[in-house]
């Protein structure tokens, strides 16, 4: 059997963003104990462990990714006490706690890096990459190299009180860590011991494939001649060592849990690469997120443009998902499952229709292609209700993300010296209606967005302001109260889908095989394990299908198991399947009828 079962890989994981999830003081910030509050509507969904994205002490410069204490919760979200009773709760109820670990920077308020810039003397400098400016032919101070960060401009910010620039490959104030320095890494095994001996259940660990850099830090390629700073991702992502630490991490803290640990694995579409990571024999981490597939909609050039839309096509995307599923099964490779996350825009927004015709059909049609792909489920809040992304109306002011703000105004002030030759035209005359289109599709706001309760003022998410403003024209008749005790609503249906999953271990740990690789509207694959046969169709579009299946998919004793229709569950007539607009329909065999 290539894949022992365990607990951590029949999980349902429910990723919380806990500053949108819901706010129990009034402060208009969601927090901890609003967390608790909604514990039973968790378990009644079918969730098994609860992921919270950062809750430490920070600045807020990336929304908590920028952490100035690892062993405190930051007042917004409450305190330890409440992080307790939050645990106490989970486990009450036979749930797991997993967080968010961020140990590729710090804040630059975080006491390390206070420290580390205080001297070149001190003994935490080489805790952070410092290194010594250069100068051009005319005496101007630059720069250490070429390299841009993630969020726009120079990877380095100077410091004047050494007279050297540090490391930030994504905010100025998110110093990278040194992970070269072995103090650094007992830093981090001990920030690790304190949460999983308080109770932890496992790290979601973010952007963990960027811990080593190449030596020398030499400059990039010039792959975009009019930009002062270039892609250099390739001497940081999956850098010479980081293999090396992270087995040591397993073998000095992971090796001594039963914990669930999940790597956020960015610029990396290698399956062997990322492999490395994930078999067990390599003894790392147990999954990785590989964002190959939610790269899909995005150009394909030599400048990364993540929020930029690009048409995709059904082929391309189950290429992708087919090749996943089928990795490396009999080393052990496992999946982490999702569509979703606070990096993304809403999947029914993406992948679907959210159109009010067809929002309900394509976002339990979506719902069924998760929950019957191989490995680790993960559900981000408001995934299961079909929550949508904001409006095209909405200006650049309601973007809250510094990715967001950033590319749009580097993008407008390139078009204001373009446009006006340096003369100041004002900004209400150049045209950003394309990088408007693309965040309305692809900015990281939209998975952000404040939880939608109830039909009640700001969603139920707060009395008082929220730091985000709500989807206001969307809450008052799309909602969890309302889809709560509806059977037909994208929650229950989210709630039977599960359900159904863990009672079919076929569609947690079957093989699988696509039907017909060249489709452009449907996405059919089966899945098979232990003698029993799942058979899957998803109609994409907003058409009537018929769907040949090939010979002997639907035979005697196979039967319908579940679908997103109220009434039918895909025609079959011979080898055709007639699907309609955003069917998904699911086909189960008995062992009988499975060989």
């Amino acid at each position: 059997m290539p894949h022992p079962e365990t607990w951590w890989k029949d999980a349902v994981v429910y990723q919380i963003y806990p500053v949108s999830f819901l706010d129990s003081n009034g402060d208009g910030f969601g927090d901890l104990n609003g967390i608790t509050s909604k514990l039973d509507y968790l378990q009644d969904l079918g969730v098994n462990v609860v992921w919270l994205s950062p809750i430490y002490k920070s600045p807020l410069a990336d929304m908590g990714y920028d952490i100035s204490d690892y062993r405190d919760i930051d007042p917004r979200y409450g305190t330890l006490d409440d992080w307790d009773k939050l645990l106490a709760g989970l486990h009450g109820r036979h749930m797991k706690l997993m967080m968010d670990l961020v140990v590729n920077h710090t804040s630059d308020e975080h006491a390390w890096f206070e420290q580390s810039k205080s001297a070149k003397e001190n003994p935490k400098r080489d805790w952070y990459i410092w290194r010594p400016p250069k100068y051009d032919v005319d005496g101007n101070r630059r720069p250490p190299n070429n390299w841009k960060a993630q969020f726009q401009g120079s990877a380095w910010e100077y410091d004047e009180t050494t007279d050297e620039y540090y490391l930030h490959l994504y905010h100025t104030k998110q110093p990278d860590l040194n992970w070269e320095n072995p103090d650094v890494r007992q830093a981090v095994w001990e920030l690790m011991r304190f949460w999983l001996d308080r109770g932890c259940d496992g790290f979601r660990m973010d952007v963990i494939n960027l811990i080593s850099k190449v030596e020398g830090l030499p400059d990039a390629p010039i792959t975009i001649p009019e930009d002062e700073y270039q892609d250099a991702t390739e001497f940081y992502a999956n850098g010479p060592r980081v293999h090396e630490f992270l087995q040591e991490m397993h073998s000095k803290v992971l090796s001594q849990y039963d914990i669930i640990t999940v790597g956020e694995t960015p610029f990396t579409h290698s399956a062997s690469e990322l492999a490395r990571y994930v078999l067990p024999a390599n003894k790392e981490l147990n999954m990785v997120f590989q964002f190959e597939l939610v790269d899909l909609d995005s150009p394909r050039t030599a400048q990364r443009m993540p929020f930029i839309h690009r048409p995709w096509k059904l082929s391309e995307f189950r290429e992708i998902v087919g090749r996943w599923q089928t990795f490396k099964r009999d080393e052990g490779f496992w999946n982490a499952v999702f569509i979703e996350n606070h990096d993304q825009g809403r999947s029914v927004t993406r992948w679907g229709n959210d159109a009010d015709a067809w929002r309900v059909l394509s976002a339990k049609m979506l719902a069924m292609l998760e929950v019957t792909l191989g490995g680790t489920q993960y559900v981000f809040q408001g995934q299961e209700l079909g929550l949508r992304n904001f409006p095209r109306s909405w200006g650049i002011e309601e973007y809250k993300d510094v990715a967001s703000q950033n590319i749009y105004h580097e993008i407008l002030e390139q078009r204001r010296k373009r446009e006006s030759g340096g003369t100041g035209e004002e900004d209400s005359q150049i045209d950003m209606s394309d990088i408007m289109d693309g965040l309305q599709m692809k900015a990281r706001d939209h998975g952000r967005i404040p939880m939608q309760w109830d039909a009640t003022g700001h969603a139920g998410f707060t009395t008082g302001t929220p730091w985000m403003r709500v989807n206001d024209d969307d809450y008052p008749h799309w909602n969890a109260a309302l889809q709560l005790d509806d059977t037909s609503s994208v929650r229950s249906f989210w709630k039977n889908a599960l359900r159904l999953r863990k009672e079919h271990q076929v569609l947690i740990y079957g093989d699988f095989q696509d039907l017909d690789p060249q489709n452009e509207d449907v996405f059919a694959y089966t899945r098979t394990y232990r003698g029993v046969r799942a058979v899957v169709a998803l109609n994409f579009t907003s058409k009537d299908i018929v769907f040949n299946l090939p010979s002997g998919e639907i035979m005697p004793g196979i039967s319908p198991l579940f679908g997103n229709y109220p009434v039918g569950n895909g025609d079959v007539q011979g080898n055709e399947l007639k699907l309609r607009p955003y069917e998904g329909t699911v086909y189960l065999s008995t062992p009988d009828t499975a060989t």
